[in-house]
């Protein structure tokens, strides 16, 4: 169980791109990102990892990149953010009952973590999860984030077969729910729509 690590250094891949990237972008946060959100959540967000020029740049999870567009424009529609857009870490921005993390921390190349990162990476989500108030269920977006709640857990990754708007019972009492990510691709494509978003955070966070 180890809490969360913004010097963690303990994938070279990983470490080494982060240090490529602060060359390239002295500005950019380029290290591993934080959970971000309520101390005292109902519903912990799990997604894949930061993006170049979103939340590797601002050092938030899911700000300044396009899949966060959506994420926040539903959580404020929903009443769980005290504002529609996520602009940067210092923009006063507040989450209500909700948290946001990620499975992997850290940057990866392309967008793709390794599995041997993403297993590394597991004491993080781990310790976020054992540490949460009780009643606090999870949303994860898209497969890999998932994954990780299984791991986290110390279920096969068969146990619970990923699906949109799918809801699985957990050891602990709590329940997983899962969403297609919010990405660029799959907003462009129409495999997630806003509406379907939003019914699916609705689910996670019990609105409905």
């Amino acid at each position: 169980m180890t809490d969360f690590d913004i010097h963690c250094r303990a994938c070279p891949r990983l470490a080494g791109f982060l240090d490529e990237v602060k060359a390239r972008h002295p500005d950019y946060f380029a290290a591993p990102v934080p959970a971000f959100g309520d101390a005292h959540p109902r519903l912990l967000i799990v997604g894949l990892a930061p993006g170049m020029h979103g939340a590797n740049r601002s050092g938030r999870p899911f700000t300044g990149d396009y899949a966060g567009i959506l994420l926040y424009q539903a959580l404020f529609d929903l009443g769980l953010s005290s504002a529609p857009v996520s602009e940067h870490a210092n923009d006063g921005l507040e989450l209500h009952g909700v948290r946001i993390s990620n499975a992997v921390k850290c940057l990866p190349p392309q967008n793709k973590p390794e599995t041997s990162e993403i297993i590394e990476c597991n004491r993080f989500i781990k310790h976020e999860i054992e540490h949460l108030p009780s009643g606090c269920n999870l949303l994860a977006l898209g497969k890999i984030a998932h994954d990780a709640v299984l791991r986290a857990y110390g279920l096969k990754m068969s146990a619970l077969k990923f699906a949109h708007a799918a809801s699985h019972p957990l050891p602990d009492g709590r329940t997983l729910t899962d969403s297609y990510h919010c990405s660029r691709y799959n907003t462009q494509t129409r495999r997630l729509t806003p509406e379907m978003f939003h019914s699916v955070l609705k689910q996670a966070a019990g609105l409905q």
